[in-house]
């Protein structure tokens, strides 16, 4: 058996909870989680993914008629498929994403 050491991080009690449905999701212990970040991070010689800040939501506003005809176009075969969700759901989602990216802007 490996030997193994102890990890104590201070993390933010919803990244926490959502971080670990995902993995619960995933059928991956946040053990193994942190395992494989830590092992990534040695293959990559840094982190590895980019830290950057996202880009901006593209404005609908400014598309054309024909790029908005296409997007509801796919908004409705999507429908069509039963590729749908809730809009409690979605709304709950946009409200999470919100709160995360005003965090960022005050840190």
């Amino acid at each position: 058996m490996n030997k193994t050491a102890n990890l104590y991080a201070r993390i933010e009690p919803d990244v926490k909870e959502q971080a670990e449905n995902v993995l619960e999701t995933l059928g991956i212990s946040v053990s193994s989680a942190i395992n494989m970040f830590y092992k990534q991070i040695i293959l990559q010689q840094g982190i590895p993914f980019d830290v950057k800040i996202p880009k901006a939501p593209e404005n609908s506003a400014k598309w054309s008629k024909e790029r908005l005809d296409a997007e509801l176009e796919k908004g409705y075969n999507d429908m069509l498929k039963g590729r749908t969700r809730p809009a409690a759901m979605v709304l709950s989602d946009v409200k999470k994403k919100y709160k995360e990216l005003s965090k960022c802007k005050k840190a």
